[in-house]
């Protein structure tokens, strides 16, 4: 039984940085895709930052929405157990709830959300 948990969400003023963590437990799936998706009030779901993990080349390819890109870095520790999502220089319009997905079945960085199998309960970013 997958599990994601999250944690790291909080309050900041603009400029602040904020790191969220997705910890997995039960996953034993041999590739590894997670991503970072948010959601504001009103606003549909949008994908944040997605990272995939090569097995065999123990190489990682990753996404950034457009409006993150320079400012929010995606990563996985070493045993691929972690997702992390640094995020500096925040601004107001970066508030929202969110979440972490695992994709078993690794369909690429820019897979849409309704794609990811396993998400975790959720964080809230506030931006003042």
């Amino acid at each position: 039984h997958v599990q994601l948990v999250e944690s790291g969400g909080g309050s900041v003023q603009a400029g602040g940085s904020l790191r969220l963590s997705c910890a997995a437990s039960g996953y034993t799936y041999s590739s590894v895709c997670m991503g970072w998706f948010r959601q504001a009030p009103g606003k549909e779901r949008e994908a944040v930052a997605a990272i995939c993990t090569r097995t065999d080349t123990r190489t990682d390819s990753t996404y950034y929405a457009n409006s993150v890109k320079g400012r929010f870095t995606i990563s996985q520790d070493s045993a691929r157990i972690t997702a992390y999502l640094q995020m500096v220089s925040l601004k107001p319009e970066d508030t929202a709830m969110y979440f972490c997905a695992a994709d078993r079945k690794c369909r690429g960085v820019t897979a849409p959300w309704y794609e990811y199998d396993y998400w975790g309960q959720e964080t809230q970013v506030t931006v003042s």
